[in-house]
């Protein structure tokens, strides 16, 4: 099964995503239970999450994330 993960585990408290994989919480937890199709899904979104996550370190992060999400 393929995972985003890198093993570097800290959730960004800011906006709930993963350091090193850019996965939420839930997403995390719910890896082995989703289909190929939205495993393959998510790993598609994950870049643009992580690209957003560090280009935004210090600025408003939120509204950027949540404008990936709806796309």
């Amino acid at each position: 099964m393929r995972t985003p993960c890198i093993n570097v585990c800290s959730i960004d408290q800011a906006i709930g995503l993963c350091v090193g994989c850019g996965r939420t919480l839930q997403e995390i937890g719910d890896w082995i239970t989703l289909s190929d199709d939205e495993r393959n899904r998510l790993m598609l979104i994950l870049p643009t999450r992580l690209q957003a996550q560090q280009t935004f370190a210090g600025g408003s992060r939120q509204g950027n994330l949540n404008a990936e999400q709806t796309a």
